[in-house]
């Protein structure tokens, strides 16, 4: 049985790049906001003082560090060409749509833009791993 391996263009690294930064800074808004100080909090401002005193479910933190991590090492398991990043991305996407629809329910109407984005975010990458899977660039 032969495997059919495509070289991957440019397209594919910006967009694996891009994605994995995307990644990280949610990686960074998890570990900040697990691990955030009264002090550190005390320097931001009020709204978002505020935010950070909301007592959240567990399931919420854990749906957020899943979302988090398995989009991250989806991310440098795409750059790697791995297949298994495409399963990554769906783990990924579905903690992430079911945590960000939590919070769109709970905000109002202006604060819609990043939620909806972060969806949007989750969908396009695990389209793009799937349409690399079948192109070969993923082995």
């Amino acid at each position: 049985m032969t495997t059919k391996t495509n070289k991957p263009n440019i397209t594919f690294w910006i967009i694996g790049i891009i994605a994995l930064l995307w990644n990280l800074m949610g990686v960074s808004a998890y570990l900040f906001q697990a691990f955030a100080t009264e002090e550190m909090i005390a320097e931001m401002p009020p709204e978002q003082q505020v935010e950070m005193m909301i007592e959240h479910p567990v399931w919420l933190t854990t749906l957020f560090a899943l979302a988090v991590f398995s989009g991250f090492f989806g991310c440098i398991l795409l750059l790697a060409r791995k297949k298994i990043a495409y399963y990554l991305f769906i783990l990924s996407g579905i903690c992430a749509t079911i945590q960000q629809v939590y919070i769109l329910m709970d905000i109002e109407l202006n604060m819609y833009f990043m939620p909806i984005m972060v969806i949007i975010v989750c969908i396009f990458l695990i389209w793009y791993s799937k349409k690399c899977a079948d192109d070969g660039i993923l082995n």
